[in-house]
């Protein structure tokens, strides 16, 4: 794969951030307007969890099908207009997606070249895990596509792994381009999570002209320097501007040094401009040699799960919750479950003009190895109550028979230990070897704090009036991205907002470490609350459990801020 024409832009589309995205999001980013590789992430630490659980139902159920429909759809239209499509959907059995691929090429008579990547897979090292993968980088992406693949379907890769393949692959870029690679991740990583970059789930969607409803797919146009412009196709909907590039760099990341296993990028480099409508240049990222080692993402189960959502309407919400807890409790005693817990969630108003706005939801969550304890047990708890117990009583839905759970867990091989390898169009197995120059990874030291703003009158109200936020979660951590725009507003954000603020506005995060991270180039802070979320997403530790929504409670949080920025 190389250059088209000398000092063109590699153009890299985006058409899937999750497994289950919008489904005709590929026909319009291959009709749109012009690209060069059209990229697919399906795959996210639940997905895998998801297939495992599949797969041991049916051996052949290992990645992710909606891909193949969609390509039936457009594999013709690629191939003409000499797309290359990239993509992770492979998920634990990338071979087998391969075949299928070219299974349904030859059906609809299309002559395309389909290449994987393997040797992420590590179940034999972890036999007590559901699934066990290594993420890989995009070397062994760009080995398939200098072979001349017009489809390459992975495994477990890093997300941003799709772009930086094609960069390198385009640019003739070695592993040691560390500054490159570095700017192709921050793309990448831009790009992965889809309409996130224009416009989709985005703090500030209200403003001026703005259009939401029905955001674009984002590409971007790389450069030989490993600079970037982002963008989206004409007329599609959403906005690119640097707000939303800046609150979907802050997504799932933490310090200043965003590792992976082509590059460690530096995030206290990036530089962001305006660089005309919907489209904002990404400059100036430097990068490191990546770590010695790299991360494995284990899944297993972790034991069962049952809930009940009892509905508790009118007058005496507090005393009709402790009333049911305490049948519950009685109930449950033996065996008791091994986690119980219970949340009173206040959705009632007084004087309500429907039954639905008067009832406020109780939620009970049980968990323990033994299925028996959490299925029938407290099922049949719950169903005797229903002439037993408070006045009005009612679930919002009978209690199941206990769910399994997962848990996600990292871990860390050496690189030299894990088995890249691209298997061409052609059959033949070319080994990726892995980087010789590797980097241990270090805390960088605290930038310095801008001056403080001038003491001046303030008034209290929510933050979000000035910053914008974007949360999310990495295994059972959560991260709170905050932004502002304007100078002024950094002045008295870096300073106002500190841990301690933090934990005052957020009371969860008051029992785990917190550690805040200064981004000064992106007016940004980034806070990592280690163990939020448990055992990650899968085990549905609480009400919002991959910390979607933790961002837009903070910016609701009420703080003393000055007028002049209101």
């Amino acid at each position: 794969m190389t250059a088209r024409r000398a000092g063109r832009p590699l153009r890299v589309g985006n058409a899937s951030g999750f497994y289950g995205d919008r489904f005709d999001a590929m026909r319009e980013m291959l009709t749109g307007g012009e690209l060069d590789v059209l990229t697919g992430d399906y795959l996210a630490e639940l997905t895998m969890l998801i297939l495992g659980r599949d797969r041991l139902k049916d051996p052949s159920a290992g990645y992710a099908r909606t891909f193949l429909r969609q390509l039936e759809e457009t594999l013709g239209l690629a191939h003409e207009r000499g797309v290359r499509i990239v993509t992770n959907a492979g998920g634990l059995d990338p071979a087998g997606l391969a075949d299928a691929v070219r299974a349904l090429a030859d059906r609809l008579g299309i002559a395309v070249r389909v290449a994987h990547v393997e040797g992420d897979d590590l179940g034999p090292r972890y036999p007590d895990s559901l699934t066990a993968h290594a993420y890989l980088g995009g070397f062994g992406i760009a080995a398939c596509l200098r072979a001349g693949a017009d489809v390459v379907v992975t495994g477990r890769v890093t997300d941003a792994a799709l772009v930086t393949g094609p960069a390198a692959a385009h640019f003739d870029w070695a592993p040691t381009d560390h500054d490159r690679l570095a700017g192709a991740v921050v793309a990448g990583h831009v790009l992965e999570c889809g309409t996130q970059a224009t416009g989709g789930n985005y703090a500030f969607f209200r403003e001026g002209h703005r259009d939401a409803r029905r955001p674009g797919f984002p590409l971007a146009e790389l450069h030989a320097d490993g600079s970037s412009v982002i963008t989206k196709h004409p007329g599609t909907g959403g906005f690119v501007d640097v707000g939303t590039v800046t609150a979907q760099l802050l997504y799932e990341t933490g310090g200043a040094r965003y590792a992976g296993p082509d590059v460690t990028a530096r995030l206290d480099t990036v530089r962001l401009t305006q660089d005309g409508p919907d489209r904002v240049r990404i400059d100036g990222v430097r990068g490191e040699a990546p770590p010695p080692d790299l991360k494995v993402g284990r899944t297993r189960i972790g034991g069962f799960r049952n809930e009940v959502v009892f509905v508790l309407t009118g007058l005496d919400v507090e005393d009709k919750a402790a009333l049911v807890r305490g049948q519950m409790a009685m109930a449950l005693a033996t065996p008791a479950p091994q986690e119980v817990r219970w949340d009173l969630v206040r959705t009632d108003r007084p004087d309500a003009s429907t039954q639905e706005t008067a009832s406020a939801l109780l939620r009970l969550v049980v968990r323990d190895p033994d299925r028996a304890v959490v299925g029938r047990a407290l099922s049949g708890a719950a169903v005797e109550l229903a002439l037993a117990s408070y006045p009005g009583f009612h679930v919002l839905a009978p209690p199941g028979r206990g769910a399994p759970y997962g848990v996600f867990e990292a871990a860390y091989v050496p690189r030299d230990e894990v088995d890249h390898v691209a298997v061409l169009a052609d059959g033949r197995r070319v080994p990726v070897p892995p980087a010789t120059d590797t980097l241990g990874l270090a805390d960088v030291p605290p930038p310095p704090l801008p001056e403080p703003p001038p003491d001046g009158p303030v008034r209290r109200a929510p933050l979000g009036l000035v910053a914008g936020a974007r949360s999310g979660d990495k295994g059972g951590d959560a991260n709170v991205g905050v932004w502002v725009r304007s100078e002024a507003a950094w002045r008295w954000l870096a300073h106002a907002l500190t841990v301690d603020r933090f934990r005052e506005l957020i009371p969860e995060s008051g029992a785990f470490p917190v550690t805040r991270h200064v981004l000064p180039r992106l007016r940004a802070l980034n806070f990592v609350v280690e163990g939020l979320l448990g055992a990650g997403v899968a085990s549905q530790h609480r009400f919002d459990p991959q910390a979607k929504a933790l961002g837009e409670w903070l910016r609701a949080r009420h703080l003393d801020i000055p007028e002049d920025l209101l």
